[in-house]
């Protein structure tokens, strides 16, 4: 990745509606980010990351020519030339199978929102701010959809243990798990390390246990 700009993040927007890819860029100029190349089409978008090596792109799903799921794909071909690459996907519809796409390389840096929470101005840019840092963040209606289509892996999970993971799917630390749920952080904690345990995931950066917990049950 390159260097950040003023302690800011690089970053790639890609999205075929220009009045959209202005405002994005206003708003991350505003967080103190520094947009360094735009892309109106999914080739346009593999080689703005090829050319500056963004520490993260923004995706829009549909672009130009058939605006079905070309962002996307680009996407798909942009972590593949560069595992870990950073990818924020922003969709207008809820589209389960797009986020299994995205999430088949079983890293982290990833993220999928409905376009309508960049008006949330905060979550957004904390959103932005985490899949930067190799989180995943995943919009609560996607997790919603995924929670109820995979209870597999969640099987040994209790009610409030699969409240908690939805919440970490959602991006959130557990001082925000804790606020949304009405518990300690002391509390917030204890069920994370029981997930943990519970999806035979082995002490390792927590970070890092996070985003594995997270796409253990995406898969």
């Amino acid at each position: 990745m390159g260097d950040p700009v003023d302690g800011g993040l690089r970053v790639v927007v890609a999205d075929d509606s220009v009045l959209l890819r202005e405002g994005l860029q206003l708003i991350l100029a505003d967080a103190g980010h520094t947009v360094v190349a735009t892309a109106g089409d999914g080739p346009g978008l593999v080689a703005a990351v090829a050319a500056h090596a963004p520490d993260l792109a923004l995706v829009d799903v549909r672009m130009p020519p058939r605006h079905t799921d070309e962002g996307l794909r680009a996407a798909v071909e942009i972590r593949r030339a560069r595992p870990g690459a950073r990818i924020l996907v922003l969709s207008q519809y809820v589209e389960v199978s797009y986020a299994d796409e995205l999430l088949a390389s079983g890293e982290g840096g990833v993220g999928y929102l409905l376009k309508d929470r960049v008006s949330e101005l905060g979550s957004f840019l904390d959103a932005v701010a985490t899949v930067a840092a190799g989180g995943t963040v995943l919009d609560p209606l996607v997790v919603a959809q995924l929670m109820r289509r995979r209870r597999d892996p969640l099987e040994a999970l209790t009610p409030r243990e699969r409240e908690v993971l939805a919440a970490m799917a959602e991006g959130l630390s557990n001082a925000a798990i804790a606020a949304r749920l009405s518990v300690t952080e002391g509390g917030v904690e204890k069920h994370t390390q029981r997930i943990f345990a519970k999806l035979d995931l082995h002490a390792d950066d927590a970070q890092h246990r996070r985003v594995k917990a997270v796409l253990a049950f995406l898969r």
